[in-house]
């Protein structure tokens, strides 16, 4: 049995209207908002049959429209969202003399907020359409039927424009106006647009918010110390490097992963966040350039009481006593003095924490502990325990009690981390960030994880943070290794079974160093 018209009108509008349903759910489950403001413009045209399209979204401070997708299908264009880039200059809402730009039809939809159905553009009275019959001229296209609505988020403010361009008869193919059902599916459509448009910018802002807010601490934590400025920036960027080119790779042993956009959030975040436990790392530690170095450096305490003992070798009228207490050797004053200075001398050497200390060195500094001085009539060793422990750490200037506080900081970054809820997506972060001192052989910290238990986002972190503290320019303590020497350590690293060895061999045949060693590192540095 053969529809009537209006059967068929009736139809064609209850299709209108599950379509429309369906393109809600479409766009409340869009996640890319350049894929949303296309789908946007492609529904909208689907549901009235409008050859072009155009988005507008407001700018942020409500002074002009700003093309976001224009469509065109007679033209064959595409541009905007994932298209490409639109050149076109944006819209102003008001004239260069101050006044609201009425004359502009998509400009008037967003200052008076209402939808404005036109039959032909050519003909139409108190908008200016110069621009159009431009564009036409120049394309050979007719602009004729023209429908333009205002897209209202839910706090009533219109956060864009959405203009459709030449309504298209269904059986003809000619151009006709925009129906009135058109008109009212269109305003739902923009109003389920807006809604989903504000989530999604709502979305992107806060997880901005959140980016922002965990580079402001790494910041905060790097400016702890000023010798590990930029430290965390330089890591989570030569992090995301490697994780880049793995994502390129098409052979060798990462050839099957493939980081999704979020797991490459996730790494990013934990990548910045990976020292985030040093907040409750004391400075002196962090900043601990001597092996006397507390709040201030005693070697200069230690020169202090040698000055005193001198002074006993000083003629009589400057000093009674003509000899160390401890000394029973008849070796002349200037012998003495000479002596002491030596000592001295040998002590702000080791102090520095420089060279490896042999068992020759750490006997020499345990003799001179034994001197003794005087002060207000009390006998003193000239070095107290303390100090001749800290004198005699054989490498570096970090004691034993010390690294322990300052390996402390991987657990202490688990637990911060930990205790945060982190979305589903990002679930992870306080594992990756906390296991990037762990080494493959089960030595490292805080857990002792080995070989696969370490995920592969950590020993990435894990080769970044190697390479940076070797490399980085700005220690003061020491200097920079360059490209070649770095490598060698990290090779011998890979021998003991520190760090991943299919990492690092992948970091040194892509030439993932290249572009941050020409950023970061001295010139002199570069020397491969």
């Amino acid at each position: 049995m053969q529809m009537s018209k209006k059967e068929n009108g009736y139809r064609a509008y209850h299709d209108q209207i599950k379509h429309l349903i369906q393109v809600g759910v479409a766009l409340s489950g869009e996640k890319n908002i350049n894929r949303l403001l296309e789908i946007i413009v492609e529904e909208a045209r689907k549901l009235t049959n409008a050859d072009a399209g155009t988005l507008y979204i407001m700018s942020d401070d409500d002074t002009e429209l700003q093309f976001a997708i224009i469509q065109n299908d007679s033209l064959n264009i595409r541009m905007g969202g994932t298209g490409g880039v639109i050149t076109w200059p944006n819209v102003n809402l008001k004239n260069k003399d101050g006044r609201t730009n009425k004359a502009n039809v998509s400009a008037y939809s967003a200052i008076s907020g209402k939808t404005i159905n036109i039959a032909d553009v050519y003909h139409a009275q108190g908008f200016n359409f110069e621009g159009t019959k431009q564009f036409d001229t120049k394309t050979g296209y007719r602009s004729k039927s023209m429908l333009v609505s205002p897209l209202r988020n839910h706090e009533n403010d219109i956060i864009g424009v959405l203009q459709l361009l030449n309504a298209l008869d269904p059986t003809t193919g000619e151009v006709i106006k925009f129906s009135t059902e058109s008109q009212e599916i269109i305003l739902s459509l923009a109003s389920q647009a807006a809604v989903a448009l504000s989530n999604s910018h709502l979305i992107h802002d806060l997880e901005s918010l959140f980016e922002l807010f965990i580079k402001t601490i790494a910041t905060t934590i790097d400016e702890k110390s000023p010798y590990t400025g930029g430290h965390i920036r330089r890591v989570a960027e030569l992090t995301m490097a490697i994780a880049d080119k793995i994502n390129e790779t098409r052979e060798g042993c990462f050839a099957a992963v493939k980081f999704s956009d979020d797991q490459m959030r996730e790494l990013r975040m934990a990548a910045w966040l990976h020292d985030v436990g040093k907040i409750t790392t004391p400075e002196y530690i962090i900043d601990k350039k001597t092996k006397l170095q507390t709040v201030h450096d005693r070697i200069h305490e230690v020169k202090t009481r040698l000055k005193l003992i001198k002074n006993d070798y000083l003629p009589a009228t400057q000093s009674e006593n003509k000899y160390l207490r401890t000394d029973k050797t008849t070796r002349s004053a200037d012998a003495e003095i000479k002596a002491l200075d030596k000592e001295y001398q040998f002590l702000l050497e080791v102090n520095k924490g420089e060279e490896f200390m042999s068992d020759e060195k750490i006997a020499r500094i345990k003799k001179i502990a034994q001197r003794e001085w005087s002060i207000n009539g009390e006998i003193r060793p000239l070095l107290s325990e303390e100090e001749v422990y800290n004198l005699c750490v054989r490498r570096g200037t970090i004691n034993k009690e010390e690294r322990n506080l300052i390996n402390n900081h991987a657990l202490v970054t688990h637990k911060i981390l930990a205790g945060l809820p982190f979305p589903k997506k990002l679930r992870h972060v306080a594992d990756y960030a906390a296991a990037h001192h762990e080494n493959i052989d089960g030595s490292g910290y805080p857990f002792g994880l080995k070989g696969d238990e370490i995920p592969l986002q950590s020993r990435i972190i894990a080769i970044a943070d190697v390479f940076e503290a070797l490399t980085a320019k700005d220690r003061s303590y020491r200097k920079g290794k360059t490209l070649s020497e770095a490598f060698k350590i990290m090779e011998l690293m890979v021998k003991d079974k520190h760090i991943d060895i299919d990492l690092f061999d992948f970091f040194i045949k892509e030439k993932i160093y290249a572009d941050y060693a020409k950023r970061e590192l001295m010139p002199q540095q570069v020397d491969i």
